[in-house]
């Protein structure tokens, strides 16, 4: 079922084959951009009370950090500030974690119809397309949402332990972000993948199995995503390219991906007509 590479292969080149997947999602543009303008609507509308919530963080941040840092009252002025800020600032690193992923599992929700077509058209692209098992509407949404709850409360956990870290002087909040970005992004490829496993008849537990066959490669796609939707409205633009590439990356992951690094067959356009 994994269509890996060579014996050649390392690790390290299969993390970066995964970021390359991303790229090739954006070059998606070329041959379906109105498609790809129509998969950002909803990406826009939940990315915008993404960033609102992440504001009014920012702003409300100071009682916060009070708030989790009782024990530090009756300190000094200079270490009551300093855990202040370390809990100040681990909470920021631990809430990006939550809100990146959430956003991914809300949008993928209210874009659903959308993405479904990204996919699709990805999968026509590159011959042989999956073919969608008949479902409802709310069988669906009802799937979707166990599903999200599910990837949901290791993203809290994942959070809660990254909010410790924080703590932890000078190196804490660097390896916060950095175990954040690495572990946020193996939970942001296993919601991403959701679409292209599910038109194949793969759900959750077969989706998060194939994708650790390849770990280092789904790894690799699923960190880049993350560190793009930190980028201001970055997530915006970028969703229906993660979408794209993650259909990419399944079908590489299932051995589907003969025509993957045909980039001229990403250009030309959807139809050609009958020779003459």
């Amino acid at each position: 079922m994994n269509a890996t590479s060579s014996g050649s292969s390392t690790p390290l080149r299969e993390f970066f084959r995964g970021v390359s997947f991303l790229f090739k999602g954006f070059r998606i543009w070329v041959s379906a951009p109105r498609l790809m303008f129509l998969g950002m609507i909803p990406a826009a509308i939940v990315g915008t009370l993404s960033i609102g919530l992440f504001v009014a963080l920012i702003v409300a941040i100071e009682p916060i950090a009070e708030f989790l840092t009782p024990f530090a009252d009756d300190w000094d002025e200079l270490p009551r500030a300093a855990v202040q800020f370390a809990a100040g600032l681990a909470v920021i690193v631990s809430s990006i974690l939550i809100i990146v992923n959430a956003f991914a599992t809300v949008t993928l929700m209210v874009g659903d119809a959308f993405y479904r077509k990204i996919a699709g058209h990805v999968d026509s692209r590159h011959g042989s397309p999956a073919t969608p098992a008949p479902q409802g509407f709310w069988k669906d949404a009802r799937r979707g949402l166990a599903e999200g709850l599910r990837l949901l409360f290791p993203t809290v956990g994942l959070a809660l332990f990254v909010f410790a870290l924080g703590f932890i002087p000078i190196v804490g909040t660097v390896v916060a972000a950095t175990i954040g970005a690495l572990v946020g992004g193996w939970l942001l490829v296993v919601e991403l993948a959701n679409i292209p496993f599910e038109s194949r008849g793969m759900h959750l537990t077969a989706r998060r199995r194939v994708l650790r066959l390849s770990r280092a490669k789904s790894l690799g796609f699923g960190a880049a995503t993350y560190l793009v939707f930190l980028i201001p409205f970055g997530a915006v633009i970028a969703m229906p390219a993660a979408l794209a590439g993650a259909t990419l990356l399944t079908r590489s992951l299932l051995g589907e991906d003969t025509l993957v690094g045909n980039t001229d067959a990403l250009a030309e356009p959807a139809e050609q007509p009958p020779a003459s």
